[in-house]
């Protein structure tokens, strides 16, 4: 609650957003410690987390594990009092600040594809971890790809029981998917703010379609604010975000397309300026103190296709509503059609 509270103010107060290493060590890592984590785990990780002493990045996908998360093929060995860890990582947030990373790995390379992995957290500053940036569409590199090889983390390091990574992974992405909602919508509420004044700037505040796009942006907003609410009640209990957390996921990562999709529609052809997709590959560096630029637009435009994908994509959490939640049956595996 207090952590909620205090996101509320400093986005109410126009406060710069956290950096990406502390969203994903607080938020995330940290929720999930105080869920599952050891008292030891408790005592030594969270006051660094909180420090910033540990700079935290998220291991999960691989070239062959996307969508497909439990297919991870990082290996994980255990060798006297730590683990060697040997693999890949791709599209890592925030891994070029990071001195830390949480991932998973498979350490019972024997067992069933969702059992046998195992949640580590492992030290970044070592010869063993190789960090490369991703430079993406809009010309930054928040992605990288990390190389493990023989890397080495205290045996004491697994978050959860050895072999049942899947279920902690599962913890960590329900706080994701669902819990920063209940500020989310504050920053949605400002940024629809900014989209209502382009759309005076531009002369089409009294336009029907852009009137009609900005009341169902107003409402969704709406929506997310008392959806947040209804998800902090259920973690004041006590109870880890579960299946529920795919709902909120799909409504503030659709919201997000569904805005920045306005916002172009009003910029019309100025979204293609010189500073947009498809001159040269100009970099999409937004000018500082102007919010409203077709760069910041388009920016942000590219960024909301990447939500729909990241913690799991919108046809992911369609499936887990559906199977989870509604009870509908399960969508046929490519092997069973075979």
């Amino acid at each position: 609650m207090e952590q909620v509270v205090l996101a509320e103010e400093f986005a109410r107060a126009g406060a710069p957003e956290r950096a990406e290493n502390d969203l994903l060590g607080i938020d995330l890592l940290g929720n999930t410690l105080i869920a599952l984590g050891s008292e030891a785990q408790k005592r030594h990780f969270l006051p660094r987390i909180l420090s910033g002493e540990h700079r935290w990045c998220q291991g999960f996908s691989e070239p062959e594990a996307g969508s497909d998360l439990a297919s991870v093929r990082t290996r994980g060995v255990l060798d006297g009092d730590e683990w060697v860890i040997n693999g890949h990582k791709i599209w890592t947030s925030a891994g070029t600040t990071a001195n830390w990373i949480f991932l998973l790995a498979r350490t019972d390379p024997s067992a069933a594809k969702h059992r046998g992995l195992s949640f580590l957290l492992v030290p970044m500053d070592q010869p063993g971890v190789v960090v490369r940036p991703i430079v993406n569409a809009a010309g930054h590199s928040s992605f990288s790809e990390v190389f493990l090889t023989d890397a080495r983390t205290s045996a004491g390091n697994v978050v959860g029981r050895v072999g049942d990574g899947w279920s902690t992974a599962m913890t960590l992405l329900g706080f994701e998917r669902g819990s920063h909602i209940a500020t989310a919508a504050i920053d949605f509420e400002r940024d629809l703010q900014r989209l209502c004044e382009l759309a005076r700037d531009r002369g089409l505040h009294t336009d029907p379609r852009v009137r009609d796009g900005l009341a169902w942006c107003y409402a969704r907003v709406q929506i997310m604010r008392y959806r947040g609410y209804r998800d902090l009640t259920l973690a004041l209990t006590g109870r880890p975000p579960g299946a529920e957390a795919a709902i909120t996921k799909v409504i503030w990562s659709e919201y997000f397309r569904r805005y920045t999709d306005l916002a172009v529609e009003i910029l019309g052809l100025e979204a293609l300026g010189p500073r947009g997709p498809g001159n040269g590959g100009a970099r999409l560096v937004p000018e500082a103190g102007t919010p409203n630029s077709p760069a910041c637009w388009m920016d942000e435009l590219l960024y909301a296709r990447a939500a729909t994908i990241y913690a799991g994509s919108s046809q992911i959490q369609r499936n887990v509503i559906g199977e989870r939640l509604l009870g509908l049956p399960k969508e046929p595996r490519p092997e069973v059609l075979c």
